[in-house]
């Protein structure tokens, strides 16, 4: 059994949740009148003509910081429109990365947003122009430099469709009003932490060469005996935050005894999500306590429950 199944990303459900669905493929730049809104598809870093500043609700605050947002008198603009408030500095964020983001959503006209990720003290991460998003989002974020806080204004169609959604308290009438700040991005050349500290390499073990935050090689020595316990050595320590529980951000590479690749994600899919748990992934169980940026070296024994063969993973530990 290949281990790209063990390590398969679990989509995270943001927006998309809640029994509502994504809207795929809506035109966001004309409305009927050929008077031109919002970004084109796919979004670029700056925004096309406009609708007029006065007709665009207003966001106070600092990046990182939770906005307040207030709303000019009549209705909403017709499409998506993307203003941006902060310009940052970093790359810009692709098709296909994880975005880092914190965020506020807010109905038009309401003074109680319906989400945000500022009252739980923590970004949230999803993965952006791929669908797993409403398309507004989807549209309107790729492109942005890491640094940057954008407001959005999204039509029913740009969100959740005609169906609303309910669980929010959000109809399939309402404008949703969005303020992101993008914290980062990551994307299929993320590697881990390139001055982590780099720890003695184990002894009778896979041989693994290559700096940190570069792509590493792994050997299976000759006559190397394999694994009977699932063991996680660290071969270079980041200075992140202990690994818990959850989600969390990795690229990987995988061979079993043979030398033969099981997987990689380096130049292939890009980064992964996986969901710690001691219960549905035990063999991955000792990445807990691993500080995140770190390069770790994992043992995984044969199962012949599954006929899963005894596996070498190298894996950068990029974020949670």
């Amino acid at each position: 059994m290949r281990i790209r199944p063990l390590l398969a990303a679990i989509p995270l459900l943001l927006l998309t949740a809640c029994g509502s669905n994504t809207v795929a493929g809506v035109a966001v730049n004309s409305n009927p009148t050929g008077a031109v809104y919002g970004p084109p598809t796919p979004a670029a870093t700056t925004v096309g003509s406009a609708v007029p500043a006065d007709l665009m609700p207003e966001a106070t605050g600092a990046f990182a910081e939770k906005p307040t947002v207030t709303f000019p008198v009549g209705g909403p603009p017709p499409k998506l429109q993307r203003e941006t408030l902060i310009e940052g500095a970093g790359a810009e964020v692709q098709s296909g990365d994880f975005l880092v983001a914190n965020y506020l959503g807010v109905v038009w006209g309401s003074t109680t947003p319906f989400d945000n990720s500022y009252d739980r003290g923590k970004p949230s991460v999803f993965q952006i122009g791929v669908g797993k998003v409403v398309s507004g989002w989807d549209v309107a974020l790729v492109g942005l430099k890491i640094g940057s806080r954008v407001l959005l204004t999204l039509s029913p169609s740009d969100g959740y469709g005609a169906s609303g959604n309910a669980s929010a308290g959000i109809s399939g009438t309402d404008t949703l009003v969005f303020v992101v700040d993008v914290v980062d991005a990551l994307g299929k050349d993320r590697l881990g932490q390139a001055d982590a500290e780099v720890q003695p390499a184990p002894t009778n073990a896979p041989l693994v060469t290559g700096a940190p935050g570069t792509i590493p090689t792994l050997t299976i020595p000759t006559g190397l005996a394999e694994p009977t316990a699932t063991s996680v050595t660290i071969l270079a320590k980041g200075t992140g935050a202990a690994v818990v529980e959850g989600a969390v951000y990795v690229q990987y590479a995988a061979y079993d005894w043979t030398g033969t690749s099981q997987g990689a994600t380096w130049g292939d899919s890009g980064p992964q999500e996986i969901t710690l748990s001691a219960t549905d992934l035990p063999q991955l169980a000792g990445l807990v306590g691993v500080p995140v940026g770190s390069r770790v070296l994992l043992q995984i024994a044969a199962d012949a429950t599954s006929g899963s063969p005894a596996t070498a993973v190298v894996m950068d530990v990029l974020y949670q």
